[in-house]
């Protein structure tokens, strides 16, 4: 036996406590312990029990009562047999212990099984007999105590079949997989042959290992059990749940096909097996097959089933389920069923249902609490939620768990009314929960999302266990907070250490390899920085492990490729996709808008609608119709937008929500009918936020220079949102454009007294493995100076092309040299111009920037192309910009200039002729 199985008993006695937790329930006040301590001693006139009775009862009934007792989960009555037992004066033996030690198990009553282990080794069984020994490993085992269970199954001077198994399964209870697995090959070792209860708990081994090792040895079980014609209908469960663990959910549902004697759990660990791996429509269909061949659904089967009905928003399947479990009236008092019809009215936002649900449940327990707590946070709720929460503890007392304080944490972040947002770290360090691997993940996530990005990453930092979702967190953290480099680099320090080969920095027990939330949280920081090689990276390691599939994962690849610039790669990605989702379809759809692609986010939306109507069961949805007014606005497609606006409730059951408002309210303005951007505006239901469609109004009043309706939306958006710097540089870039400085100037001072900091424009461009950053006249880069002398040449080379710089760009009371010299210094210009000067000639330079392109830039990068002979990509706040000989793909669409002057309606007959080459 290997060292971690070599822990011997103590010589000294186990600790006798004065009372047991269980016993202190009966009904006497004989002090158990002295029972114990004296099982000779003989009853007084003064005890409960009478010796006549006593006599009446010979040791063997004594025994047989115990046991059946024991066997029939009698267990309060067992123990009262066994006191009887003791005071009559009958000396427990080899037949007697295994039944009361039972009993401490089926409790999981530690003190009181130490006890009886107390007087197991002072009587002489400790060691010496193996079904005592057995019996007490599965009781510590079962109790808690996998030190002490180890300690008996070391010390044993006999072990058989039993042993071996009671050892096995306590290690597996206490996930201890490869303790549990060594123990297995020793028991091999030690010529003592399997059995069908050794089989499963290996089995359960390894779902745990992993899919590589776990099929592996798990595939060598199950042609164990093949080969000895093992094949009884627990076995072929525990394979099942173990292939559908392991990610082969098809092998399981082979096996079920395969046998006739399926039970009860074979038909549940089928269906939940189908919601755990996200295949719902099939435990729907495993729910009726099993339900057709006579077989009537329990609390495990609803539980496991009611899942599909929530994500599959299929609310008036859910309400039959819940018709049935009224109807039995043994299902309605299953806390696991409530609890899961509470989430499935929650997920089919449906939460006041939910909420009656919880109110009728008559017992409830923590996992109904933690459900309804999710559900309000869920549906947006948060104050509700909150409320629920100091009912819980202040009405029925209930203590919070980790998982409470996890549902809490979003309605905490969230909620208006609930201010002192870091007091709930407070309250959870009280309750000893800190430490907590689950509590601390929902802490980062929270304080991330209220913008503490720095205590996030302390905590990240000071965590002793950190687990897949601990660093899947931290990343989506980064990118929620904006700092994607940070994102990208938190990931390669977890690629890193997966591939260190330092014993004491890897920990294979506490580092997790990437996987799809992974790829899901960090690809969007490869999009943001345009970093199209990381993404690259990142694609094929989903390849490599089978995630690319993932619909997910593919739709955040479709994302990523489109926004570095790559919409033909975006669109073979979204082609090669087995299953597609609404938001596949809406991010291709938003990309063709920001590519200046409107015919074709057109075309893509009406294939995607003909789909729905020949029965798939991805439909447009609100999202879908923003994605396709944004790529009218962008190609120009004013009269396509309006039709669908007016027409998407009748056609697609989708009412136009505020932010549709907003959305052609762009359209319109980008094609310079401002009037009657404004009159929709004021046509808008009273109750919608008007933020969005003033935002665009105020846009499109600075491209086209009306001042008057500029000052409009700009007074209701400072009043809306005074603290958002944009409102405020939008209306002193209008009145500067008009000349009104001291205007202007008075905006600016408002805007300092409110003490709102104007965002500073920056650009990026990949290079090798780091991304560059440039703000407007950067000198802080090493390649600074060399830059600035770089476009200096540059501008005089394109000067002798035609270029005229725009001055009118400059929105400050210059003279003209200067506005020009800080043209020059415009953050794109000097990425380009890294580019340029870092890369092989002819290589496409892709450079993305966080505030729209000003004009000049615009035309300065066509000539640029032009002279270099380069393609080059750049991507503004708004939308893409192909750059090729002198033309740019936007058809100047995006210009100042052209705003008004162009026929809208064939603004994009050109565009796609630019980027032929590159989709």
């Amino acid at each position: 036996m290997s060292s971690s199985f070599t822990h011997f008993l103590s010589p000294t006695l186990l600790p006798l406590s004065s009372s047991s937790s269980t016993l202190s329930s009966l009904p006497t006040h004989q002090n158990f312990s002295s029972l114990l301590q004296k099982p000779s001693a003989t009853l007084t006139s003064s005890a409960p029990f009478q010796k006549s009775t006593s006599e009446i009862l010979s040791k063997h009934s004594w025994v047989e009562t115990l046991r059946s007792q024991a066997r029939s989960g009698l267990l309060l009555e067992a123990i009262a047999t066994y006191i009887s037992m003791l005071m009559a004066g009958v000396v427990a033996d080899n037949f007697v212990f295994p039944a009361i030690l039972k009993v401490a198990a089926d409790l999981y009553d530690l003190n009181f099984g130490k006890q009886i282990h107390t007087q197991v080794f002072k009587l002489g069984y400790g060691s010496n007999s193996t079904t005592v020994d057995n019996t007490l490993v599965n009781m510590y085992g079962k109790c808690g105590d996998i030190r002490d269970a180890r300690k008996v199954f070391d010390k044993m001077s006999e072990r058989d079949q039993v042993s071996w198994n009671s050892i096995i399964s306590a290690l597996c209870r206490h996930e201890g997989w490869e303790d549990a697995l060594e123990a297995f090959w020793v028991m091999q070792e030690e010529n003592v042959e399997p059995s069908s209860f050794t089989l499963v708990s290996i089995v359960l081994v390894c779902g745990n290992l992993g899919v590589v090792d776990g099929l592996r040895l798990g595939k060598q079980v199950h042609g164990y059990s093949l080969r000895k014609g093992d094949v009884r209908t627990f076995i072929v469960n525990s394979l099942m749940a173990m292939y559908a663990k392991l990610g082969n959910v098809d092998y399981a549902k082979s096996l079920l096909y395969t046998f006739e004697e399926r039970d009860l759990v074979t038909w549940n660990t089928m269906i939940s097996s189908f919601s755990q791996n996200d295949r719902f429509i099939e435990a729907l269909e495993f729910l009726k097959f099993m339900v057709q061949k006579g077989v009537r659904p329990d609390g495990v089967t609803v539980a496991s089933v009611l899942p599909a009905c929530s994500h599959l928003e299929l609310l008036h399947l859910g309400k039959e389920i819940h018709a049935y479990v009224i109807r039995n009236e043994v299902l309605s008092d299953n806390t696991f069923v409530t609890s899961a019809l509470v989430d499935m009215y929650s997920n089919c936002k449906e939460v006041t249902s939910g909420r009656l649900v919880f109110d009728n449940t008559q017992v409830r327990n923590i996992a109904i609490w933690n459900a309804m707590l999710a559900g309000y946070a869920l549906n947006g709720r948060f104050e509700d939620a909150l409320k629920l929460f100091i009912e819980m503890l202040e009405v029925a007392g209930v203590s919070p768990n980790p998982t409470t304080m996890a549902s809490v944490f979003p309605s905490c972040v969230h909620s208006q009314e609930f201010l002192d947002k870091e007091g709930i770290h407070g309250f959870v360090i009280k309750l000893g929960f800190d430490r907590n691997t689950y509590v601390q993940n929902a802490l980062l996530d929270m304080y991330s999302r209220i913008g503490k990005i720095e205590i996030s990453k302390n905590i990240f930092d000071s965590m002793e266990q950190k687990d897949i979702v601990s660093w899947n967190t931290m990343i989506t953290g980064f990118v929620v907070c904006g700092q994607h480099s940070e994102a990208l680099l938190l990931l390669h320090e977890m690629q890193r250490l997966n591939d260190s080969e330092d014993e004491h920095e890897y920990d294979f027990r506490t580092f997790h390899r990437a996987n799809s939330i992974t790829l899901m949280a960090v690809l969007p920081g490869c999009a943001s920085l345009s970093a199209l090689a990381k993404g690259k990276e990142i694609h094929a390691y989903a390849i490599k492990n089978n995630m690319a599939s993932d619909v997910a994962v593919g739709s955040a690849l479709v994302d990523m490729y489109a926004k570095c610039g790559c919409l033909n790669v975006s669109k073979r990605v979204f082609d090669l996709m087995p299953k597609k989702n609404v938001i596949t379809w809406n991010v291709l759809i938003m990309a063709y808008g920001m590519h200046g692609l409107g015919e074709e986010a057109l075309s893509l939306f009406r294939e995607m609608a003909a789909e729905a109507l020949q029965g798939s069961d991805t439909k447009p949805n609100e999202v879908t119709i923003i994605a396709v007014f944004a790529a009218c606005s962008h190609s120009g497609l004013v009269n396509e937008g309006l039709d669908l606006f007016y027409s998407m409730s009748d056609k697609y059951g989708i009412n136009p929500t505020a932010n549709h408002y907003a959305c052609v309210v762009d359209l319109l303005g980008r094609a310079g009918k401002l009037d009657a951007a404004y009159e929709l505006i004021s046509s808008m239901p009273a109750q919608y936020d008007k933020t969005g469609a003033w935002s665009s109004l105020l846009g499109a009043c600075q491209v086209h220079k009306n001042v008057e309706l500029g000052e409009v939306a700009a007074r209701s958006l400072i009043q809306l949102e005074p603290h958002i710097d944009s409102h405020y540089v939008l209306l002193s870039n209008i009145y500067s454009s008009a000349g009104l400085w001291e205007k202007a100037t008075e905006v600016r001072k408002n805007m300092k007294q409110m003490g709102v900091k104007k965002q500073p424009g920056c650009s990026w461009i990949e290079f090798g493995d780091k991304v560059h950053k440039f703000l407007a006249g950067d000198a802080l880069h090493p390649q600074s100076e060399q830059l600035h002398g770089f476009i200096e040449d540059l501008s005089e080379r394109i000067k002798k092309e035609g270029y005229v710089p725009d001055t009118s760009c400059v929105l400050h009371n210059l003279d003209e040299e200067e506005k020009e010299s800080l043209l020059c210094g415009h953050s794109e210009r000097l990425a380009i111009a890294f580019g340029i000067l870092n890369t092989p000639p002819g290589c496409t330079i892709r450079v993305s920037k966080n505030l729209r392109v000003c004009n000049d830039c615009h035309t300065a990068t066509k000539f640029i192309s032009k002279i270099e002979k380069r393609e080059i990509i750049l991507r503004d706040v708004r939308r893409f910009h192909h750059f090729k000989d002198g033309v740019c793909s936007c058809g100047d669409y995006c210009c100042e200039d052209w705003f008004g002057k162009l026929d809208i309606q064939n603004a994009v007959k050109n565009v796609g002729a630019i980027q032929s080459s590159h989709l």
